[in-house]
């Protein structure tokens, strides 16, 4: 099929869930992120045009995630195609909401559409990993892997594992109006972590994977905290405790940090208690001045979707 260009949706996620840092992820239903490529009149990558919430997105294609992903999906391919890009943001970045990996996930899976290359999802990873790494300085695929395949995944350096969740678990992300940059992040991090609370993370990380093989909401529970990264970043979100409470005080099974923040997630064994609870955590960031959002989804939710060819 010879198209002139492929228009693909890649949703916001959950990155870290707490206990898998740089390692586990969940999409939402939404928000999102659009990225169209197009078929250009002149050799070369570009990038067309940035609407949305463009918010001081670089239109360098080196400098731009969406664009340094594909141009590492063509230099695999040996493709040497004139294509233009155009991206929709329908996440902000610097949310925790895993805006830049949605970019680059968005654009690699158009790309491979509109080549008609006919790669698993699987196999796009490590180009959309590249787009992922311009913006966070480091390649974790946290985001990109559950972009990718949808649901709850485990993403190595190498390799996507996709892990079965309980029926009916749902999420609720709330994004307050504030940035966290994932760079300034992730310096909260340079010292060392003493063994014994490296163990007491793996711990809950094992419950946690082990508890949704099972469809064990007890085990979940049980693991579902973060004692290494969220103490350490909790500072930058005003009003966290209060907000995180709320979930808890909600029968949230465990809350915490979003990838980088300020976006505060927790789970819920059913839609409507995590309906409640993000009203709840909205009311508690408000009382921290910052007015926020709450996005409820299934965590099974859907990845990346071609939305239109022509």
């Amino acid at each position: 099929m010879n198209k002139s260009f492929v228009t693909a949706f890649a949703p916001a996620s959950v990155g870290n869930v707490a206990v898998g840092f740089d390692l586990l992820g969940h999409a939402l239903r939404a928000p999102g992120d659009r990225v169209t490529v197009s078929r250009g009149a002149k050799p070369g990558l570009h990038i067309g045009s940035i609407t949305g919430i463009a918010d001081n997105i670089p239109l360098q294609p080196e400098q731009n995630t969406a664009s340094k992903a594909v141009a590492a999906l063509l230099d695999a391919a040996g493709v040497d195609a004139g294509l233009e890009l155009h991206i929709a943001k329908g996440i902000p970045l610097a949310s925790g909401l895993g805006g830049s990996a949605a970019s680059a996930v968005a654009a690699v899976v158009a790309t491979a559409d509109l080549l008609d290359l006919g790669w698993p999802r699987e196999r796009l990873y490590p180009f959309a990993l590249a787009g992922e790494a311009v913006a966070s300085g480091a390649a974790h695929g946290d985001n990109v892997g559950c972009q990718l395949l949808g649901g709850l995944v485990l993403a190595t350096r190498d390799r996507l594992v996709s892990i079965p969740v309980p029926d009916g678990l749902f999420a609720v992300a709330v994004h307050p109006g504030y940035k966290v940059n994932t760079r300034d992040a992730r310096r909260c991090l340079a010292e060392p972590f003493d063994l014994a609370m490296v163990v007491e993370q793996s711990s809950g990380l094992a419950q946690v994977l082990a508890g949704c093989h099972q469809s064990d909401t007890g085990l979940i529970r049980a693991g579902l905290r973060d004692v290494m990264i969220e103490p350490r970043r909790a500072g930058l979100i005003p009003g966290f405790a209060a907000v995180q409470r709320a979930a808890l005080d909600h029968d949230a099974l465990g809350a915490s940090i979003s990838g980088a923040g300020p976006t505060v997630f927790g789970w819920f064994a059913d839609e409507s208690r995590a309906e409640s609870a993000g009203a709840a955590m909205v009311d508690a960031f408000g009382r921290a001045g910052l007015g926020a959002e709450a996005f409820v989804s299934p965590v099974a939710a859907p990845g990346a979707q071609i939305v239109e060819r022509g």
